[in-house]
């Protein structure tokens, strides 16, 4: 879809799509096939009870078939004709838009060669001149000559591209006024074709609307959009094991309160609706908080996405980890974590269908855990940053550099994500990690793929964004049950923003379900059925007053985010927060924010052990001043967490041109004291400077202790 300039986002994407008209009536076309289900033969019982469930379904096409409200052939030509104006319409558009592009095109090309291109070389000059200004030694200078003559050598070839482009972009520059000509009559044109779909999408509503309004036919509707989805066949391999599992299924179907709650919220992986009824009813054993409110919709989603199980991504080196997520576990592992107060603050909102997008991680329960507890450690700012779009998933921005060199340094031991954090990663181990990272504190993330790149997308509180990669209109998800584009997903959310109206969206699906039509997927290039495109076109009106949200972080795709653009909040801090304290027993505590103002490679933070800490990079200095009750040796450790290894600090007592090496451990994200270091104190007033080398990777500091040496 080229999206016109005049028209909002989410318009253009709202009203961009094709619909392939289908008489009213019972379909023979069955539904588009989706990833292969795999289902046990059936036994006598089981061919018994597919019977049973067949016929159910059969009474139930012909009942809600003949409820239809009935719609004018005309109108329906009408719209299918709108549809094909549309896609003509934005084939012109997109040629339209191919000649201004290239174009533009050649500006960037331009642009390139006089900024990237020869800046970058000339920077280079200046950096080896200097270098060779400096040289103290025959092999210094011979280094910086060498390096001096390739910068040299990288501007003329600059210079030359750059009067190649020039000429280019002259040449183009001819045909842009007939080009911006063309590109507005496209955009007219392509506008004008979907106001005429709009008008008879609204004929048709005009119809069929108060019945898709209504509650009247909801009972039979999702027994039969349930039957239709499971299968008769699907349903009778689960109830054939068993006089449990057959009253399970039909439990289920004697409740439509459940089979409308589970239908709006997504319905089961695969179909397989037996085993959430499995896992549901498992949950419920296990768990007496989770039959209302926000535990109810946790039940209910983690037995929804756990209908199929999901392979577990075990550490390496554990071998007898179990194959595939636990479902109850998984509950009550967030169960756990929202009562405890661990998960955000939104958590308790979300629905059933968005926590769906939490509990599907793949992550063992305790590798959860464990990201929530590293980030409240380590990086606590990231958990309290007031900015929805980059809460949690910054820590990709600032502590996963960006590069496969050190990922060779793996440990077998350590789980996926520890080894992304401590060892960085092009964009798929970024991605994997800031879904993680936001799923373990309860954000509902999706999957993104672009061309030849991975991404994340979240939820917000306004809305669903892209991290580090491009808008949903460049993204997809092809490995789940069925393929999706990004701009259908975002096209979703935005639908489901308007509560219970979106019940009209699900009830045509539902029609659609019944009577076997084919569901639209434009993954696939499948328009779908008239009920199936009606769900559609009412999921796009309502998404076209939807304010969309850029990606953030696309020009970090696949490059670090530079230092001097990560900015450090500003804390105040307390008097209590900086106050050294002298025990009875002499030893002294120093509060690693005691050091006056932090530096710029340092920021203070709220701790979630109490009081304040401090986050330092390489480069970061502080000296910190105390009394000492008495004058000897004392040992000197400090308390910190660190997610990566190459650290190197020195600090001093009272003489700062003598400082010794302070070991940082790797601590996986946990409070661990530093090994200890003997130091002498003057009685009365002495001064600590710590210092952490330039190129040493982050650094959290509670504290420093000096325990007296007896």
């Amino acid at each position: 879809m080229i999206p016109n300039p005049a028209m909002k986002p989410t318009q253009a994407l709202a009203l961009s799509f094709l619909l392939a008209m289908m008489p009213a009536g019972i379909s023979t076309v069955s539904a588009a096939p989706q990833k292969q289900r795999v289902e046990a033969p059936l036994n006598a019982e089981g061919q018994r009870l597919e019977a049973k469930y067949a016929d159910q379904l059969k009474a139930l096409q012909a009942e809600i078939a003949k409820a239809l409200p009935k719609t004018d052939d005309s109108r329906r030509t009408a719209l299918l004709k709108a549809g094909e104006a549309i896609k003509a319409a934005e084939a012109a558009a997109k040629e339209a838009q191919l000649s201004l592009g290239k174009i533009q095109g050649a500006k960037s090309l331009v642009d390139h060669a006089k900024g990237k291109w020869i800046g970058g070389a000339e920077k280079g000059i200046a950096q080896a001149e200097a270098a060779l200004k400096k040289a103290s030694t025959d092999a210094e200078r011979e280094a910086a000559k060498k390096d001096l003559a390739k910068w040299q050598a990288n501007k003329e070839d600059g210079l030359k591209a750059l009067k190649e482009r020039q000429e280019a972009l002259d040449k183009a520059k001819v045909d842009e006024p007939k080009a911006v000509r063309a590109n507005q009559a496209a955009q007219a044109a392509l506008t004008e074709a979907r106001n005429k779909e709009l008008t008879a999408f609204k004929a048709i509503m005009a119809g069929i609307g108060p019945s898709l309004a209504s509650d009247k036919l909801d009972a039979k509707l999702v027994k039969g959009a349930l039957l239709a989805e499971a299968t008769p066949r699907g349903l009778a391999a689960f109830a054939q094991l068993g006089k449990e599992q057959e009253a399970m299924v039909d439990k289920l179907l004697a409740d439509n309160v459940l089979m409308k709650q589970m239908l709006e919220t997504g319905g089961a992986k695969f179909g397989q609706y037996g085993r959430v009824m499995e896992v549901l009813e498992a949950i419920r054993k296990a768990s007496p908080k989770s039959a209302e409110g926000t535990l109810q919709r946790l039940a209910l989603a983690t037995s929804l996405e756990h209908a199929k199980p999901i392979p577990q991504n075990n550490a390496k080196e554990a071998t007898g980890a179990p194959a595939t997520v636990d479902a109850v576990k998984r509950y009550l592992h967030y169960e756990k974590a929202y009562l405890d107060g661990e998960l955000d603050a939104a958590f308790k909102d979300l629905s059933a269908w968005e926590m769906r997008m939490v509990v599907d991680c793949d992550a063992p329960d305790d590798i959860l855990a464990w990201g929530r507890e590293m980030l409240r450690n380590y990086r606590p700012d990231h958990i309290y940053n007031p900015d929805y779009g980059w809460r949690y998933s910054a820590t990709v921005r600032t502590e996963v550099p960006y590069g496969s060199q050190n990922v060779q340094y793996d440990i077998p031991s350590l789980h996926q994500h520890q080894n992304i954090i401590r060892n960085g990663g092009i964009c798929g181990r970024r991605a994997f990690f800031g879904r993680f990272i936001l799923k373990s504190f309860g954000i509902p993330t999706w999957g993104v793929t672009q061309k030849a790149h991975a991404a994340l997308s979240h939820w917000t509180p306004k809305g669903w964004v892209v991290n580090l990669g491009a808008g949903y209109e460049h993204s997809w998800w092809d490995k789940d049950e069925a393929p999706r584009s990004g701009s259908d997903f975002l096209l979703e959310t935005q639908a489901r923003a308007h509560g219970r109206e979106y019940l009209k969206v699900q009830r045509a699906r539902w029609i659609s379900l019944v009577l076997g039509e084919q569901p639209y997927n434009d993954r696939k290039g499948i328009a779908g059925g008239f009920w199936s495109g009606m769900s559609r076109h009412q999921a796009a009106a309502m998404a076209a007053t939807a304010v969309g949200l850029g990606p953030l972080g696309q020009e970090l795709a696949e490059a670090n985010e530079p230092k001097e653009k990560q900015k450090n909040s500003a804390v105040k801090l307390a008097e209590e927060d900086q106050t050294v304290v002298v025990g009875k027993d002499g030893v002294i505590t120093i509060p690693a924010v005691a050091g006056g103002k932090p530096s710029r490679n340092s920021a203070a933070m709220k701790s979630f052990a109490g009081g304040m800490q401090l986050h330092c990079t390489g480069g970061s200095q502080a000296e910190y001043a105390f009394e000492a009750p008495t004058a000897g040796k004392y040992v000197l450790s400090a308390r910190v967490v660190t997610v990566q290894e190459g650290h190197k600090a020195m600090v001093a007592v009272n003489d700062p041109k003598s400082p010794v090496e302070m070991a940082i451990p790797y601590t996986t994200g946990m409070w661990q004291l530093t090994r200890p270091l003997e130091v002498t104190l003057v009685k009365g007033a002495n001064v600590l400077h710590f210092a952490l080398q330039d190129g040493s990777r982050g650094v959290t500091l509670k504290d420093f202790t000096l325990t007296p040496v007896k």
